[in-house]
């Protein structure tokens, strides 16, 4: 699946945004207007302007229908959640070319606030996904413990953990261990 960069970029935000929310083995991180900046400073998000206190609470409120699709159980519904996001953020996409990226589209009006930036950008990129069939790629992590969200880019549709480094790993061993104990008894 060939993935143009902003669209990778948009990815790439929304699994982090999906990340930020509090969890059973996890604070939330994005708890002020600071660490907001951070985020999107972090993706590079263009056009920010000064953030209050609304902007979290609407990108918190974004995070949320964010987790919503990529627990939605089929593209009919997913595709519901993203044009409920989308149209609320007010979508107005144009082409442009900045910060050394060639031409590309922005889905979000110029001076939207970062909560409709973000749901514009990253629905839309969300949406490409449920339009070419590949809603099953937006995943949440199987490690019992972790439940992340991820985006699947593997060729044939194979990940199963956020990282494969960590929450694969350990579900490896773990398992290997169960089948030494088991061997040994």
């Amino acid at each position: 699946m060939l993935i143009p960069h902003d669209t990778r970029i948009a990815l790439d935000a929304v699994v982090d945004l999906v990340n930020t929310e509090p969890a059973d083995d996890r604070d939330e991180a994005l708890p002020d207007v600071a660490a907001l900046y951070a985020f999107a400073d972090r993706h590079s998000m263009s056009g920010v302007g000064t953030l209050g206190p609304k902007d979290l609470h609407a990108v918190h409120g974004a995070r949320r229908q964010f987790a919503g699709i990529f627990a939605a159980p089929d593209s009919r519904t997913a595709a519901g959640l993203i044009n409920e996001l989308v149209a609320a953020a007010g979508t107005t996409p144009q082409l442009t070319d900045h910060d050394g990226y060639d031409w590309h589209v922005h889905y979000f009006a110029p001076g939207a606030s970062i909560a409709n930036h973000i749901a514009a950008d990253c629905g839309m990129a969300l949406a490409f996904f449920v339009v070419a069939g590949e809603q099953d790629r937006l995943r949440r992590c199987e490690a019992p413990d972790c439940g992340r969200a991820f985006v699947d880019l593997s060729r044939n549709r194979s990940r199963r953990y956020c990282d494969s480094r960590t929450c694969g790993n350990r579900l490896h061993v773990a398992a290997y261990r169960a089948r030494r104990r088991e061997a040994a008894r």
